[in-house]
């Protein structure tokens, strides 16, 4: 059976350096609630209880689950995988001490932090990606995190590409899967980036059918992502904008996605994504629109 959470990312609370407030978590899990979702991730490390008993009471009142949790690291750069494996581990431990064992890992670049990458989102040349060393690195980074939560916790790693980071384009994300081991690294297929990265995301699904162990529902409005290009915008400007929009307002085909989810009996979580800047829009309104969309679909 398909469940469906949403994320504090729909509410602002972004793992950036951002201005702007945000709502507290019990506000953002209220809300979750309320508009008709059965699940949560994390959020960043703060945000929620670090205590694992108050998390799990907190969730609980709130009949969520907690599906899994995002982690960025510079994979590029060695000198980031100890800082980067201590954070895989604290968070793995607030979730396993907490009780929910199911969970994933959700391992991403640390992105927005390469300013390149950051102001060309949506737009990356090969010239802006990884050399070889940097690939052999960045695998062997992710890999070796993954093996150390999987044996310390049973938590599975996924990874999850992301505009504005070094694995972003369909052809880093297959580059990326290359690379990795397939029994240690998954792949969070998230549809909006990867069609804001220049893919369809009917065709991933169908090509990484079995890597893909967790999803995010994101959809993404042409319009903005030709303005972006047209204006050269980066890419919190382009989420300023609009570029990610409500369920069923852009052009992902998630009739198509769903149908093909179903065909492989996926019963896995879908998490509903609609990121915005800290303080931007009505996210209430924005979850409670796209869970409507979903249900049109048989959600």
């Amino acid at each position: 059976m398909i469940k469906i959470a949403n994320a504090p990312c729909s509410w602002g609370v972004l793992e950036f350096d951002l201005e702007g407030e945000t709502a507290g978590y019990l506000q953002v899990l209220d809300e979750i609630t309320a508009t008709g979702y059965a699940g949560t991730e994390l959020g960043d490390w703060g945000f929620m209880p670090t205590d694992p008993m108050t998390l799990r009471k907190d969730l609980s009142d709130h009949h969520l689950e907690l599906v899994g949790a995002f982690i960025s690291v510079a994979l590029a750069h060695p000198e980031s995988f100890t800082k980067g494996e201590d954070n895989a581990l604290k968070v793995s431990n607030l979730m396993y001490n907490a009780g929910y064992n199911n969970a994933f890992i959700v391992l991403a670049d640390d992105n927005e932090k390469v300013e390149e990458r950051t102001k060309n989102a949506g737009r990356i040349t090969p010239a802006l990606g990884l050399s070889d060393k940097q690939w052999s690195v960045f695998a062997t980074g992710a890999e070796k995190m993954a093996e150390k939560v999987l044996e310390e916790y049973g938590y599975k790693t996924v990874f999850h590409h992301h505009c504005g980071g070094y694995i972003e384009t369909p052809d880093e994300i297959e580059k990326l899967m290359d690379y990795t081991d397939p029994e240690l690294i998954g792949l969070c297929l998230d549809t909006g980036h990867y069609r804001f990265g220049g893919g369809d995301p009917t065709k991933a699904l169908e090509k990484y059918a079995d890597r893909i162990w967790h999803i995010h529902f994101k959809d993404y409005n042409a319009g903005t992502g030709e303005a972006s290009v047209k204006n050269k915008w980066n890419y919190f400007e382009s989420v300023k904008q609009g570029v990610f929009c409500e369920l069923g307002k852009g052009d992902v085909d998630f009739k198509a996605i769903t149908d093909a989810l179903r065909d492989r009996n996926y019963n896995g979580w879908i998490v509903v994504e609609q990121d915005v800047l800290p303080g931007m829009g009505n996210p209430r309104h924005y979850a409670k629109a796209n869970r409507i969309y979903l249900k049109t679909l048989g959600l």
